[in-house]
């Protein structure tokens, strides 16, 4: 798999993360900064790295597997591996500015 259709993937990736939200906030979870890595192998496995705004989130099971529902639906993608992290712990700097606008912050 070449650089491009890896970054081609990549781009795909996030724009399907921009139609998961929590349930509680109206900004999806890409522009939240909750998603810290993602990593297309040769192979098109997926490697996510997500977060929570809270450890002790309500929606955590079903926001975790729509990620990996939308994920795996994306062409090219064969498998995805989602692993929730808590290091670094989510803090709101991490939010696009358009999130941040969104809401009220700026």
């Amino acid at each position: 798999m070449t650089q491009t259709e890896k970054t081609q993937i990549e781009e795909r990736i996030v724009d399907v993360l921009k139609t998961v939200y929590d349930p509680e906030i109206p900004v999806n979870i890409y522009d939240l900064g909750m998603i810290y890595k993602i990593d297309v192998s040769e192979e098109a496995a997926v490697d996510l790295d997500m977060t929570f705004t809270a450890p002790n989130c309500p929606a955590a099971d079903f926001i975790l597997e729509d990620v990996r529902t939308k994920v795996e639906s994306v062409e090219g993608v064969k498998s995805a591996n989602i692993n929730l992290v808590f290091e670094p712990a989510w803090d709101q700097s991490m939010m696009s500015e358009e999130a941040r606008v969104e809401l009220g912050f700026d």
